[in-house]
């Protein structure tokens, strides 16, 4: 079974990282089944038109006679991000058989879509009404300018050229999951604060959102609803004006947040109100893998791990300085080298050896960008080499589950455990198992039903 990784890079990966009945509840939410789409790989989405018109399950090997023979890797990593997603759901009978069967709610609302067509969450405003609207270009540096303001405050609020107006809410989130303040000292960068500072902007912005989701049920908001809306937002179109009066009270509270991050840009007219989206919010249903939303490259790294990066940002200063040693900084360029103890410290900040690599490949300056590779092996070896050093055992939260009444209950038991990905071990003579954490009250209630 496919690993679900703690940190969601983007919305899929978010996605995938909600327990298993969360996830089934999200499905009955057409944005969210649209989008999911959108983001699978192109064999994925082959499986998924398929079998939308099936209603009995499908065996593993019909599957297979589906892909050509030098096509089974790329067979296998659909078939991973379908299940992960729960798309599709994986089922082993007594005979080792196995067959998979899309997921009712998500192929009810994807056969609607199909039938029916996409529905605009809302209208834009007439031109005759909203005058004066930001040119995209305006847009795209004023969303570019508040969340890099945002970052410079992250790292350190004295970094930062002017001062923003975060709402207490926020404020308190973004504290909670990348900040840590012990009673009047100043606040510090957490594990997953660093950790977020290497992501590209997709992956920072969903970082951000699904912290904001995690904790809206203690502003009174159902995640859900909020779910919902903020990937109807992605549904809109950059530098439109949209009525304000058309948001619920709720989603009203959530856009006065997303302004402060630049998600979208809020304006007065005389009698209407309205809010403008930008690059950032409508890119929310993005997958990382698609490049045309990466900016421009700065970094060029060297054999002799030098640094040079083309850039007067004083965030891209601050980002460096993470994971390599800053020797001069001139108007338009920043130099620096990566060493042994500079990496150690960003280890020991929770940085992984990966996140430095992708980080170093993703900013590469145009000039290296076309090579293969654009960071020399040499460099991204020893990178890995030296946390390797440090890193040598992987942790999961799990409970041993042991005697079982019968051998049919132990059964039902590891096939529960199998459907949400949550088995870890079995011991089919002795029947114990060992599951993930996250699964046990459920397991718990599973296991008093067979009673």
């Amino acid at each position: 079974m496919p690993q679900v990784k703690i940190i969601a890079k983007n919305f899929m990966d978010m996605v995938a990282s909600l327990p298993a009945m969360k996830l089934d509840k999200l499905y009955e939410n057409a944005f969210i089944c649209e989008s999911v789409l959108r983001s699978l790989p192109p064999l994925a989405k082959k499986y998924v038109l398929q079998m939308l018109y099936i209603d009995v399950p499908v065996s593993a090997k019909l599957l297979e006679v589906w892909v050509l023979a030098d096509g089974f890797s790329k067979h296998k990593v659909a078939i991973d991000r379908l299940i992960q997603l729960r798309v599709l759901t994986e089922t082993v009978d007594r005979k080792k058989e196995t067959t998979y069967r899309l997921s009712s709610t998500f192929q009810i609302n994807v056969q609607k879509h199909i039938v029916h067509g996409g529905v605009l969450p809302r209208e834009p405003m007439p031109s005759n009404i909203t005058v004066r609207l930001p040119s995209l270009d305006d847009l795209e540096a004023y969303a570019t300018e508040q969340w890099e303001s945002f970052l410079l405050h992250l790292i350190s609020s004295s970094q930062a050229e002017r001062a923003t107006n975060f709402s207490s809410s926020m404020m308190k989130i973004f504290q909670r999951g990348l900040l840590s303040q012990r009673d009047k000292e100043t606040p510090r960068l957490t594990e997953s604060g660093f950790q977020f500072l290497l992501m590209d902007t997709n992956a920072q912005l969903w970082y951000i959102i699904r912290e904001y989701i995690t904790n809206s049920e203690e502003r009174g908001v159902d995640p859900a609803d909020l779910i919902s809306f903020l990937l109807e937002l992605s549904f809109h179109v950059t530098g439109e004006a949209y009525n304000s009066k058309t948001l619920t009270d709720f989603q009203r509270n959530a856009i006065k947040d997303l302004e402060d991050l630049g998600l979208v840009k809020l304006q007065q007219g005389r009698k209407e109100s309205w809010f403008i989206p930008t690059k950032l919010v409508t890119n929310l249903s993005i997958s990382l893998s698609d490049s045309s939303s990466r900016k421009q490259g700065f970094v060029v790294v060297e054999t002799n791990f030098r640094i040079y990066a083309y850039s007067s940002s004083k965030l891209h200063c601050e980002i460096l300085r993470l994971f390599s040693r800053i020797e001069y900084q001139l108007p338009n360029l920043i130099v620096g080298a990566i060493t042994k103890e500079s990496l150690y410290n960003a280890f020991e900040n929770g940085i992984t050896a990966e996140q430095i690599i992708s980080f170093l490949q993703q900013n590469a300056h145009p000039r290296v960008a076309e090579r293969i590779p654009c960071v020399t092996e040499n460099v991204t070896d020893q990178i890995r080499l030296w946390e390797s050093d440090l890193n040598r055992v992987e942790m999961t939260p799990a409970h041993l589950c042991d005697e079982f009444p019968s051998r049919d209950v132990f059964e039902a038991a590891c096939d529960f455990a199998r459907e949400y990905s949550a088995m870890l071990w079995e011991d089919s003579k002795q029947m114990r198992l060992v599951v993930k954490s996250e699964i046990l009250v459920h397991m718990r209630e599973f296991l008093r039903s067979q009673k």
